[in-house]
């Protein structure tokens, strides 16, 4: 009860600390979101530490890959705000926190799941960019040498065209706390390639390992529909797992193949396999005190 206790009590201690600081006292719109000297000195808002768990602690596990859709209503912090210019600096869409990252490099980009290989945001950018010239550019950079601009049409992905994130976890059975636990391993955005904006499926940009952005996504809050005054931080969101996924993909002999890989062209079935493979880490706590 007194770990809960601590555990709530620094939840509320932290989300306190928002870019909506000052907004009472400020005397200028620029005073909004500052910090006064105080506050400053006595900031100690960092993410709660993972503990150490030694491999002899860890008496069963398996890992899965999920897909947050987007789509779902319980999945809309994640999603909004899309547009920027009418909100807050403080408030962006997980996309927009991510991408700026990445894109100053301040986060190591990796092409899958395992973090077998880096990948740097140039080798991303044909993916999320794309210029076009009509034909009657063309015919006119033939006949004159230049196109004016409205035969030029730019195509970029921004956080509105993100469908979902992949996000691969590890469910282990903790023998210390003797409970189930998870922890989050990384996290992918999902969206169309701009060369091909019609496919369905999309494409996985980059993973990013987890634990390496938690700061980050700390210090990023998503916005509270209970109150606006407490907003959650996307660490929070995703550690608490206050999502909606669905599993796509399970550890398994067949080199972690996808469920689509084996049940083809058929939804219905796919979803009923991926609630199969929920119930395998789910049954396994309540098997573990029967006797």
């Amino acid at each position: 009860m007194n770990k809960l206790f601590v555990f709530v009590l620094g939840l509320m201690l932290t989300s306190s600390a928002f870019a909506q600081n000052n907004i009472l006292n400020a005397k200028d719109p620029n005073e909004i979101g500052k910090k006064t000297a105080s506050q400053t000195e006595n900031d100690n808002d960092t993410p709660l530490p993972y503990g150490f768990i030694g491999d002899r602690d860890v008496l069963w596990s398996r890992t899965t890959w999920e897909k947050i859709d987007l789509d779902e209503r319980v999945n809309f912090p994640l999603y909004y705000p899309i547009d920027t210019n009418y909100v807050g600096k403080e408030r962006r869409a997980l996309f927009h926190v991510i991408a700026a990252a990445a894109r100053n490099g301040e986060i190591d980009l990796y092409s899958d799941s395992y973090f077998n290989e880096k990948r740097e945001f140039a080798d991303i950018e044909t993916s999320l960019s794309r210029v076009d010239t009509s034909d009657y550019g063309i015919e006119q950079f033939n006949a004159e040498g230049r196109v004016d601009a409205e035969y030029i049409t730019k195509t970029s992905i921004g956080a509105d065209n993100v469908s979902a994130y992949n996000v691969r976890g590890l469910w282990y059975l903790d023998t210390r706390q003797g409970e189930m636990r998870y922890r989050i391993l990384g996290i992918a955005p999902v969206t169309p390639d701009v060369n091909f904006m019609d496919d369905p499926k999309g494409i996985e940009l980059f993973w990013i390992y987890y634990p390496d952005v938690r700061e980050l996504l700390h210090n990023a809050k998503a916005f509270n529909t209970l109150n606006s005054a407490k907003p959650i931080s996307f660490d929070h969101i995703l550690n608490s797992r206050r999502f909606s996924g669905v599993i796509y993909k399970m550890d398994n002999v067949h080199g972690d193949r996808k469920i689509e890989a084996y049940i083809a062209d058929n939804s219905m079935m796919q979803l009923l396999e991926s609630e199969r493979l929920k119930d395998i880490v789910r049954n396994k706590e309540i098997d573990m005190w029967n006797y």
